[in-house]
């Protein structure tokens, strides 16, 4: 039987800093009796990440000893500059990377174009892939078996328009359900310091990502109130940049409660809206 974990030929891990991710690459250092020399683990830091996990990413290094590069969007007129490594202790924390994608692009991504993923996650990868040098690689993404709609995606485009970049699914391929990734973390010595609320790290990825369904963004304001203050200046920065007036490049999410109104609305009634709905799927993973 094939191993869906071994790593043969060059190989990006993409880390996202959640249990499902961490576990696929604990799976690839037992396959490969630790990380293959050319292989390389990469995590994006957005600038918009609950503390945990940077510390989450910074514990699994160091408690299986293998190196993950910490990389950042950044300001360059090519676009194949704009990336740079930093580390735990250098990342951003108050997000600058997403202000300045914000700023280069001249509006917000939103569901429909949700330019984020790309330009803070997957370009900094590749670029830092291509500055090794190489042309041609594999790319890991932690999305389990479970995740039906997402596999099918990937497995209908595995390339995704990148030439030499072939997307691989190991979690996917061997047949890994979230009750599989839960049950290997209540096992081990540290964890992910998120909750998990009918088995979902609703804290995770993005603090207040527009792809979360509203009810979760408005109880996680409710619960921190200041989170909401970033994602209200990107979109009253917005309002006085981009000319079209159509709420598209103004809101992160057009067709919903703005930030703004996320805020009041948590200060005045929590039961509006239906607790649900589901997350959109995105890239960024678990």
């Amino acid at each position: 039987m094939t191993d869906a974990f071994k790593i043969t030929e060059p190989t990006c891990i993409s880390f996202s800093g959640g249990r499902t991710s961490a576990y696929m690459l604990w799976r690839v250092l037992q396959s490969n009796g630790g990380l293959p020399a050319e292989a390389v683990v990469c995590f994006a830091n957005t600038g918009k990440e609950d503390e945990a996990t940077l510390r989450f990413v910074e514990r699994c290094s160091k408690e299986w000893g293998v190196p993950i590069i910490w990389l950042e969007y950044q300001a360059a007129i090519e676009p194949r500059d704009r990336w740079r490594v930093v580390g735990y202790k250098t990342a951003s924390r108050i997000g600058e990377p997403f202000r300045l994608a914000n700023r280069q692009k001249k509006y917000l991504p939103a569901a429909p174009a949700r330019y984020c993923t790309v330009v803070l996650k997957i370009d900094p990868a590749r670029y830092y892939m291509q500055s090794l040098g190489y042309e041609e690689w594999d790319n890991l993404v932690g999305i389990r078996a479970d995740e039906h709609r997402r596999v099918a995606k990937i497995r209908a485009n595995p390339s995704d328009g990148k030439r030499g970049i072939e997307q691989r699914m190991p979690l996917a391929d061997a047949g890994i359900t979230n009750a599989d990734v839960l049950e290997f973390w209540r096992k081990q010595t540290f964890d992910l310091e998120l909750p998990l609320i009918r088995g979902k790290t609703m804290h995770g990825n993005c603090d207040l990502c527009f792809l979360k369904p509203t009810g979760q963004l408005l109880s996680l304001i409710f619960e921190k109130p200041e989170r909401a203050t970033w994602w209200i200046e990107e979109e009253n920065w917005a309002q006085t940049i981009v000319h079209d007036k159509s709420s598209n490049g103004i809101y992160f999410r057009p067709n919903a409660p703005s930030y703004a109104q996320l805020l009041k609305f948590s200060q005045e009634q929590r039961d509006m809206f239906d607790p649900n709905e589901e997350a959109i799927a995105c890239f960024c993973g678990d």
